[in-house]
């Protein structure tokens, strides 16, 4: 059974798909017999291109979008003059396409267009506000095949030597050359003996015994400890709108709902949609 959320989310991915470019001057840019093709027409043809198609350079998309749109002139055409329009079939497809175009124009002035900025800023710091705090290190190590290596390593390291030059001389990491620099990660990046001992450790300390792993043996120091950063508003800022633009979209749909009475007539569907849409 579809849950409430993803209906919502379908037809949410659906409007998106929707949204129409801002019309161009109406400039007639070809002709199928008498019938011409407008600027607005091929605009909207490219906004409503295959995903797949979507993906091609800017002049290839305008030539796909018009060649669909010639298709389509030629055959309708074809089917004006057999009477195809008149028949109940079209008139109820028209029927739904036109009230599905109308639902989107109402999405895009009441959600889309009336969207602020401030409120896409202001949902970034409430959902910031909301995430847990979580603990990350910044760690070095070096790694040696045997228990030995890591004790003389270790020995080198009380008597004073640079961790990042006997990481770049004795290590057999493939990071060796950075110093044996990890950067920052959390609990749970790491494997369980490794990050025991690395989240154990005090600022600026190291292992004072070898630190055996699947990989070999670790000697870990600790170069910083801090609580991780949320991600930039500039890196997020999109996946925000969208999740701001979902929630307004569907306080539309719910005002909506309590102004017009539902009823299905068919049971197996009055149940299904009201299992789908319970929250």
């Amino acid at each position: 059974m579809l849950s409430y959320n993803k209906l919502a989310a379908m037809a949410f991915a659906t409007l998106v798909g929707l949204q129409m470019p801002a019309l161009a001057e109406d400039a007639v840019v070809a002709k199928v017999g008498d019938l011409p093709i407008h600027q607005s027409e091929l605009d909207i043809a490219i906004a409503g291109l295959d995903p797949q198609l979507a993906q091609l350079p800017d002049e290839q998309k305008k030539i796909a979008a018009l060649s669909s749109i010639i298709d389509v002139k030629l055959l309708a055409k074809g089917a004006s003059a057999e009477g195809l329009d008149k028949t109940d079939d079209f008139k109820t497809r028209m029927q739904y396409l036109s009230e599905r175009e109308l639902h989107s124009a109402y999405f895009r002035k009441h959600v889309v267009d009336a969207l602020k900025p401030e409120e896409v800023k202001a949902r970034y710091d409430k959902e910031v506000a909301a995430l847990p705090q979580e603990e990350e290190v910044h760690a070095r190590h070096i790694l040696v095949k045997t228990e030995e290596e890591a004790k003389a390593i270790i020995a080198d390291l009380d008597a004073g030597k640079d961790f990042i030059e006997l990481a770049k001389e004795k290590s057999t990491d493939s990071n060796k050359s950075d110093g044996g620099d990890l950067g920052y990660f959390a609990k749970g990046r790491m494997v369980k003996e490794f990050e025991d001992a690395a989240f154990a450790l005090e600022k600026g300390a190291y292992t004072k015994t070898p630190v055996k792993s699947q990989f070999g043996f670790h000697i870990i120091k600790v170069e910083d400890k801090r609580i991780a950063p949320p991600p930039p508003f500039e890196q997020v800022q999109d996946q925000v709108r969208n999740i701001v633009i979902r929630d307004k979209y569907l306080e539309l749909l719910n005002k909506a709902k309590t102004e017009s009475k539902v009823e299905i007539s068919d049971e197996a569907l009055r149940k299904g949609y009201e299992e789908a849409n319970k929250q």
